[in-house]
């Protein structure tokens, strides 16, 4: 068994390099897992700290485990999956890559709220000391000042739309530092959005977070549309390596756009829908509450 371990272990940075300097073409899609340590330790990390703590966290609901594990494996397939190669090839790619972990990723994580969970899988020396910690005025203050719903709609539009400058996002098809720079931006600005969506202020600000869902759809929609109609490529990169794929670098430039455009309107659409409906739920029952301290 240990045997066989190690012989896994070696291959893994072959299967990580193998198209290393090359466009990924067609027929070596389904080899072109890459196994990135910068990548592969932090999501593994991630489901261990979870399933440890998930077996001591009583309070957790099916609900939670069902968005948590949805959306590792969702970050599994947009980081470790041959989509990631298959990015370098293809703008299309690159931007169904973005939309997955901007789309589900974040939100599912962010609904399945792990990091009690994550806290229950560490030692209760260590749950006391980062309990305290986070209680800190400089920890406590910063956290409400990135979380607060205008903020951290301006800090993800912000990422979204400067990374689209085509100086800046060809940089990412060059440097893996940029890449890495670039994923982490959209990653952790759209945690920041969807928590301060979700529950940035509680019930009352439902109808708020309904409106910074609907500008959010707006502008990257906004965004989208200019790529799908732009009359010429944004990225020359990606000139010489669409070929292979059927595609011109126009209309792979098209069909990112579209990407961008509509399935992912369509989900800020889904949530905007959920959170109107909540405001709706909360306004009739703060009406009911009026009416009932009136008598």
């Amino acid at each position: 068994m240990k045997q066989r371990s190690l012989a896994f272990i070696l291959v893994l940075p072959a299967l990580a390099f193998g198209h290393a300097g090359e466009p990924l073409a067609p027929h070596d899609l389904w080899s072109a897992w890459e196994f990135d340590p910068g990548v592969v330790l932090p999501v593994a990390l991630s489901a261990i700290l979870y399933a440890r703590g998930a077996r001591r966290h009583t309070g957790l609901t099916l609900l939670q485990r069902t968005c948590f594990w949805t959306g590792w494996l969702s970050l599994v397939l947009a980081l470790i999956s041959p989509i990631h190669p298959m990015g370098e090839a293809l703008f299309s790619a690159h931007m169904l890559q973005h939309e997955i972990l901007m789309l589900i990723s974040a939100p599912l994580l962010v609904l399945s709220r792990p990091l009690v969970t994550f806290l229950w899988a560490l030692p209760i020396e260590w749950r006391k000391a980062l309990g305290r910690w986070s209680k800190t005025k400089p920890i406590a203050r910063t956290w409400n000042a990135v979380t607060d719903p205008l903020t951290a709609w301006l800090i993800h539009a912000v990422a979204i739309w400067v990374w689209h400058v085509p100086y800046l996002f060809q940089l990412t098809l060059r440097s893996d530092l940029a890449h890495s720079g670039q994923h982490l931006s959209f990653f952790l600005s759209a945690l920041l959005f969807w928590w301060a969506v979700f529950y940035g202020h509680g019930r009352r600000a439902y109808g708020a977070a309904f409106l910074y869902v609907f500008t959010t759809a707006i502008h990257t929609g906004a965004l989208g549309a200019l790529l799908t109609f732009a009359p010429h490529v944004w990225y020359p990169a990606y000139r010489t390596t669409t070929q292979a794929w059927g595609l011109t670098p126009l209309q792979d430039q098209q069909l990112g756009g579209l990407i961008m455009w509509v399935p992912a309107s369509l989900v800020y659409l889904a949530a905007g829908l959920a959170l109107f409906a909540a405001w709706l739920k909360e306004s009739d029952l703060r009406l009911e509450r009026t009416q009932l301290d009136a008598r």
